[in-house]
């Protein structure tokens, strides 16, 4: 299997991955996500937003034995993430389902999920300049789904105590907080990421459980870079296996 003319072929860890070479391309925060997961003994999740696949394939390569389905809305990245599962072979592992999440409920039973994951779009349509590339336009704008249509359609998936895992922006913390809590989904657990020491919050991870009580632990902040240049030693062990070549 090769790349078509307007991809890479990347190495990534264990796994190859096709990308396009000037549409939709993961970033650190997919990393950080599939990092952040703790699935251990959770053996049915769900990708929303999957991209061109790579925290599921990351994911299904650590977990082993845990069935994905990875829903991804674009046509173009659907078809790429599902040669991606392929090439790494996990078919059996993995199934790329290529509709849009507000259709979930025609898809799949209430409450069939022990664990769902996400690094969803966080602008509004309004703000922030649009790629004049779809691919990342819809990956970085809610152009195709918003933050209440997500939160729904995670509840609705979930079974009583599931897992839910998603990387977001801070700006739109205490709005996420809120639509989580109203669909019964409580954050457990948070971790700030920040490009270095003493500046503000760029991402923040969070896993949140469906149904459970009020408590929330916040770990110890992520820092990217010890300075300008270099990674940070934490960054540099998440990565050192997963450096894109």
């Amino acid at each position: 299997m090769k790349p078509k003319s307007d991809e890479t072929l990347d190495t990534i860890k264990d796994i190859k991955l096709f990308q396009a070479k000037e549409g939709y391309r993961f970033s650190v925060d997919a990393l950080l996500l599939e990092h952040f997961i703790s699935a251990k003994r959770l053996e049915k999740g769900v990708e929303l937003g999957a991209g061109s696949g790579v925290v599921s394939i990351l994911l299904a390569k650590r977990l082993r034995q845990t069935k994905i389905i990875a829903v991804e809305i674009q046509k173009t990245l659907a078809e790429r993430a599902r040669r991606n599962v392929g090439l790494n072979g996990l078919d059996d592992l993995i199934e790329i389902l290529e509709k849009d999440i507000r259709d979930m409920k025609k898809v799949f039973p209430a409450n069939a999920f022990d664990f769902v994951f996400s690094n969803p779009p966080f602008r509004k349509t309004k703000t922030g300049r649009l790629s004049v590339h779809e691919e990342r336009a819809v990956a970085r704008h809610e152009i195709e789904i918003t933050l209440p249509d997500l939160i729904r359609t995670a509840s609705y998936l979930l079974k009583h105590s599931g897992k839910f895992f998603l990387i977001y922006h801070p700006f739109r913390l205490a709005e996420l907080i809120s639509l989580l809590q109203k669909s019964r989904l409580e954050p457990k657990r948070m971790r700030f990421v920040h490009s270095k020491a003493g500046g503000e919050a760029k991402m923040v991870l969070i896993e949140a459980v469906k149904g459970s009580g009020t408590w929330l632990k916040v770990t110890p902040p992520l820092y990217i870079y010890e300075n300008d240049k270099e990674y940070s030693p934490e960054i540099r062990r998440i990565l050192q296996d997963n450096e894109v070549s």
